[in-house]
């Protein structure tokens, strides 16, 4: 079954934008994509864990990858469930398992290691804040303006196939967004497992500081940050792709050997 993925302002139908899951070897990635995007977010960085010998499977969260209207109807718990269910899928499939995720999907990942035990973590482009100044005034605007909505621009730095996610986002997700940033800022000592942080200079979404927030936060004895140069906030589909699939691979299974032992 394929969904419906908002691109530009008009309902299209991308293959890209599903699930995409391959089975193989002893140690699993769960991939999860950020606030308003879908599995296409996810999928070169996936493509990459898998030649590296990686199981690997990408979700679209509750909401994502289909429309507006189920985007509404949905709330950070729906999110965080289903980034749980997933993980623990995974513990049953694989002796290893190990979590990345972009943006809000960074939270998630922060969120999974604050109450279980991944093998090793690599929250992307992770906000512990946000830029906009608007953001934290969301829950005052959702009554008078529902929907918020940007112009599509083509942005040479990342790649169009893989580009797939809405245009805009219901107002009341902000608010949930907002809980799902701070619930995971809140508990950031309850992570233990290793820890890989990546951001880019180059991301205008987040505060800077927000990788050094989690690294600072964390109860982790390995723990480490990959710093891109120039690329946006949706850096897995960046130039830097390939460098962050080689990094998180080897960031992953330094911990497996780890745990191993």
């Amino acid at each position: 079954e394929i969904s419906e993925c908002l691109v530009g302002s008009e309902m299209c139908i991308r293959d890209r934008c599903q699930p995409y899951e391959v089975r193989q070897g002893e140690h699993g990635v769960l991939l999860m994509h950020g606030f308003a995007g879908s599995a296409a977010h996810m999928r070169p960085l996936a493509e990459g864990l898998v030649q590296q010998g990686f199981g690997v499977r990408t979700i679209n969260l509750p909401g994502h990858a289909t429309t507006l209207e189920d985007m509404r109807r949905c709330s950070w718990q729906d999110w965080l469930n289903a980034a749980k269910e997933a993980f623990r899928e995974m513990k049953e499939q694989y002796r290893f398992v190990s979590v990345t995720g972009l943006s809000m999907g960074g939270c998630l990942t922060l969120m999974i290691a604050e109450q279980s035990d991944p093998t090793a973590i690599a929250p992307i482009s992770a906000p512990m804040g946000v830029q906009n100044r608007w953001f934290p005034l969301a829950r005052f605007a959702a009554p008078y303006l529902p929907e918020i909505s940007w112009q599509v621009r083509k942005d040479d730095a990342l790649t169009p196939d893989y580009d797939l996610g809405y245009t805009g986002f219901p107002t009341k997700s902000a608010v949930d967004l907002r809980r799902i940033i701070h619930e995971a800022r809140d508990n950031l000592c309850a992570v233990t497992c290793p820890v890989l942080c990546v951001q880019s200079s180059g991301d205008q979404v987040i505060t800077p500081d927000s990788a050094d927030v989690i690294l600072q936060g964390v109860r982790s004895k390995t723990k480490g940050v990959l710093r891109l140069e120039s690329v946006p906030h949706v850096c897995t589909i960046s130039r830097e792709g390939t460098r962050i699939a080689q990094a998180l691979g080897a960031f992953f299974r330094k911990a497996e050997e780890s745990e191993r032992a």
